[in-house]
C-alpha cells in the first residue's frame, strides 16, 4: 500500500493522504565491488524498482539503486535515486531483519525539490526470510507548508528464470 500527499485537482485534495493499492517488481544483478579510502571493502547488488497501481496497470514509481554490504563493520546500505531529482542514502545494521535510516547528509535534490516536496527523512524495515522479501519504508517530505510521511509496504517472493 502507497500512502503519499494527493495533488491539487485531486478527489482528495492537496496534501491529504492519497491511498494507492499497487504492486511492484524488483530485478537484482551483483554489481561491481568497490574499495574506499583503501579502507572499506563494499560488495554492491544493484537493483531496479518499477511500482504500478493495481487500478490501471500504471507505473508511478520507478527506483534505482544499490544495496551494499561492509562486511567488515557489518553494515548495510541502500543508496537509490528517483526520477524526481532525488537521490537518498540510508544506513543500518546489516541481519536477516534491519532497519535503514537516511545518514546524516544522505539527501541530494534539486533547488525545486528543495523549495517545494523537500525530503527530510527517510527510514527501511527489511526482513529476509528464504525467498520472502518484506518491507516497509517512511519518507518524510515538506511539502505543501506541512510535513507528510510518505509510506509504502509490500512482500515480494523471489521468482528465478
Amino acid at each position: 500500500m502507497d500512502i503519499s500527499p494527493a495533488q491539487d485537482g485531486t478527489e482528495q485534495g492537496k496534501g491529504a493522504p492519497a491511498i494507492t493499492p499497487f504492486y511492484e517488481t524488483m530485478t537484482f544483478e551483483v554489481a561491481a565491488d568497490a574499495v574506499n579510502a583503501s579502507e572499506q571493502t563494499l560488495v554492491a547488488l544493484y537493483y531496479k524498482q518499477e511500482v504500478f497501481r493495481k487500478a490501471d496497470d500504471s507505473k508511478f514509481h520507478d527506483q534505482r539503486g544499490y544495496f551494499i554490504y561492509d562486511q567488515e563493520n557489518q553494515i548495510v546500505y541502500n543508496s537509490f535515486c528517483v526520477p524526481r531529482t532525488t537521490c537518498v542514502t540510508a544506513e543500518g545494521a546489516a541481519g536477516n531483519e534491519m532497519t535503514l535510516i537516511m545518514s546524516e547528509r544522505g539527501i541530494a535534490e534539486s533547488n525545486f525539490m528543495l523549495e517545494n516536496a523537500s525530503t527530510t527523512g527517510f527510514s527501511m524495515n527489511i526482513k529476509i526470510d528464504g525467498d520472502t522479501l518484506t518491507y516497509s519504508q517512511s519518507t518524510i517530505l515538506d511539502i505543501y507548508d506541512s510535513e507528510f510521511a510518505h509510506t509504502d509496504s509490500s512482500v515480494l517472493e523471489r521468482i528465478t528464470d
